[in-house]
């Protein structure tokens, strides 16, 4: 009678030992699942703070695309087809235009000697550019080597932008594309801002910076600061590795320039057509394809009123309400609704002296 009674006792064990093994593994299991959800958690505020445009002016506005599921982008879009959404009440309209019919536009250009030919042959695609757009726009031409000098200020003569192309090559030269950059936004200092007029620049360089003392990204966040979008032109230079000759990569933060203030990055030929420059090196199919950029965007922002000045941070939202349809506002990627913080301070209430 001993032996049935061991064996039952032996399967009570095994059968004990096996729950708890089993209820083990399940509390593992589920120990697992909540870390992976607070991870994961964790990682959608992350990335959430991150997409927050950060706003500290009375009039915000911010040029963006618009495009469909397949990436098209859209045409004929009103005020309308955008909601702002102000639980806080700070804001006392929202502002949209279509397209960009009157630019402020600067181009700066590398006066390196291996560019000075090609970037001489595009003057008359240049400024057709500008002279694309309203009588009402403004143009300025900037050139650079180890420092950049501004040759034709703000104004509406296409006659001197255009003989501002035509430049002696420098030798054996330093190139500072990124201290350029920063005087190409420093040009806006004096404009009064003006929300229907669209600020941009094209640096037109070989990408190889060895002089600059501004780093990309203060370049990038005082374009940011004043809506200034960069359209970054690469002519290439050719090295041999692998027994082929293939592009120098730009300077860390060049492509970035454009990508991060709202613009483009173009590289121009490759090293097939570097055997044809003067079919490669063709910047006309560039500025017809900023040009279509431009006019293919809109912009959206949203005016502030006095109640904001309480030095508290607000948040708002632009939300796109068609179906279908995501935007991109700069650096920040496509979404349906974009995030807005705002903080302001009280004006200075104090009267002037004297």
């Amino acid at each position: 009678m001993s032996v049935p009674s061991v064996a039952l006792n032996s399967r009570l064990v095994t059968s004990g030992a096996s729950r708890l093994t089993s209820l083990r593994n399940q509390i593992i299991r589920i120990l697992a699942l909540l870390l992976w959800a607070w991870c994961c958690s964790t990682a959608v505020l992350a990335q959430t703070d991150d997409d927050v445009v950060r706003v500290s002016t009375d009039l915000s506005v911010f040029p963006i695309r618009v495009t469909d599921k397949n990436r098209h982008a859209v045409p004929g879009l009103k005020v309308s087809d955008f909601q702002l959404q102000d639980r806080d009440g700070i804001t006392t309209s929202m502002y949209f235009a279509a397209g960009a019919d009157r630019v402020a536009l600067v181009f700066a250009l590398d006066q390196s000697g291996s560019l000075r030919e090609v970037i001489s042959q595009q003057r008359d695609a240049a400024v057709g550019l500008f002279e694309h757009f309203s009588t009402a726009s403004r143009v300025a031409v900037i050139r650079f080597a180890e420092k950049p000098e501004t040759i034709v200020g703000f104004g509406n003569d296409s006659q001197a932008a255009r003989a501002a192309f035509d430049f002696s090559p420098g030798i054996n030269r330093h190139t500072a594309i990124f201290d350029a950059a920063a005087a190409a936004v420093r040009t806006f200092d004096d404009s009064v801002r003006d929300p229907a007029e669209r600020r941009i620049v094209i640096l037109v360089s070989d990408g190889l910076d060895n002089a600059s003392s501004t780093s990309p990204a203060r370049v990038i966040a005082a374009a940011q600061e004043q809506n200034i979008s960069f359209y970054t032109i690469q002519i290439p230079l050719f090295e041999p590795r692998e027994g082929r000759l293939q592009v120098r990569g730009p300077a860390k933060g060049f492509r970035e320039l454009a990508e991060k203030t709202g613009g483009k990055y173009f590289l121009v030929g490759n090293a097939r057509a570097a055997l044809a420059p003067a079919q490669s090196q063709d910047l006309y199919p560039v500025f017809k394809a900023i040009e279509e950029d431009l006019r293919s965007q809109y912009v959206v922002g949203f005016y502030v009123g006095e109640s904001a000045r309480d030095d508290r941070t607000h948040q708002l939202s632009i939300n796109i309400s068609r179906p279908g349809l995501v935007y991109s506002v700069a650096q920040y990627g496509y979404a349906r609704t974009h995030h807005f913080s705002v903080k302001l301070s009280p004006r200075d209430s104090g009267k002037p002296p004297g």
